[in-house]
């Protein structure tokens, strides 16, 4: 079962570069750290560009660059169910702030799903602060023959493994959230994974698969009318899709956001840390922020960088008993 998480409340608001500069001066603080950022900070976002977090990551990055005064930059890196760039800035990156990446539960999740864990996700990062989330569902083309959710679990429950769904991957928050939604129903369907949510949304918009469950790329689509959705996995329907029902309506009692955040590798200043702490959190913060959330409908899931780390080691724990209860795994 996917567990909710509570909202945190909006933090008071301030300029970037007085935060910045109060950090600089501030005593406990090594007069070294005062020539940080010296060079643009690169952003690895593991996900095809376009989608809602790359986008999201760089309006924060516009904002960033104006405060800090070096370029922050973006550089998409995909691949390996979006734990491909994490693991390379874990294992490859210097700890000295100038290379981060997108933290998502998939990275926390994946180890345990191998039978020799290839990273630690508690110690092998540098955890910096919580941002936001994914707005999720499962959505069919518009001609499918499924008008509701009970008449597609119907359906699943007549022909067990006949209908199709897409995930972004093997392991991701919705393919584990969907594997328990067909453990509590009884059915089975045949899950057919791709490597991001645009390409899981083109293949059911082509009729390659029956259904596709992910994050919100498949949104516009259900607006302009050739995509139905059949539920969202947020705590309460969302103001776009006001006849869509969530999961708890449903009878699931599962809230599924996927929150997500910023991390370095291990062994980061923590001055270094609170200088990119504080502009990230008043980019997050920014008008230009909100309205890319809200185009995806994306919750804000503030942490900061305490709040953030004491978030990822109960996750851990979370994610693995999760993976062991469904038996996946990625290596037999």
């Amino acid at each position: 079962m996917t567990k909710a998480f509570p909202a945190f409340s909006r933090p008071g608001r301030r300029s970037v570069l007085a935060a910045a500069g109060a950090m600089l001066a501030a005593p406990g603080i090594p007069r070294a750290q005062g020539r940080f950022p010296d060079r643009p900070i690169q952003i690895i976002v593991p996900w095809p560009p376009g989608g809602s977090a790359d986008l999201q990551i760089r309006s924060m990055g516009e904002h960033m660059t104006r405060a800090l005064g070096q370029p922050v930059i973006v550089q998409n890196r995909p691949g390996v169910s979006g734990t491909l760039g994490p693991v390379q800035v874990a294992q490859q990156a210097r700890p000295d702030g100038h290379t981060l990446t997108q933290m998502h539960l998939s990275v926390l999740r994946r180890p345990w799903m191998m039978r020799t864990p290839g990273w630690d996700p508690v110690n092998d990062f540098t955890h910096i602060i919580g941002l936001t989330g994914w707005l999720f569902g499962c959505a069919v083309k518009a001609d499918s023959r499924f008008r509701t959710w009970q008449e597609m679990i119907a359906f699943a429950r007549a022909n067990p493994e006949r209908l199709t769904y897409t995930t972004s991957g093997i392991g991701t928050t919705n393919h584990l959230a969907m594997e328990t939604i067909q453990e509590r129903e009884g059915i089975k369907l045949t899950h057919v994974p791709f490597r991001s949510s645009n390409e899981a949304v083109t293949a059911a918009l082509g009729g390659q698969v029956d259904m596709v469950c992910d994050s919100s790329t498949w949104a516009p689509f259900v607006e302009a009318g050739t995509m139905r959705a059949l539920s969202v996995w947020t705590a309460e329907r969302v103001p776009r899709f006001p006849n869509v029902p969530t999961l708890k309506e449903l009878g699931y009692d599962m809230t599924v956001t996927s929150p997500y955040g910023i991390s370095g590798p291990r062994g980061m200043d923590e001055g270094v840390v609170r200088i990119l702490h504080d502009a990230m959190r008043d980019a997050l913060m920014t008008p230009e922020n909100a309205e890319v959330r809200a185009r995806f409908d994306m919750p804000l899931v503030y942490l900061d960088t305490q709040a953030y780390r004491a978030f990822v080691a109960e996750r851990v724990e979370y994610e693995k008993a999760m993976v062991r209860r469904l038996n996946i795994t990625l290596d037999g």
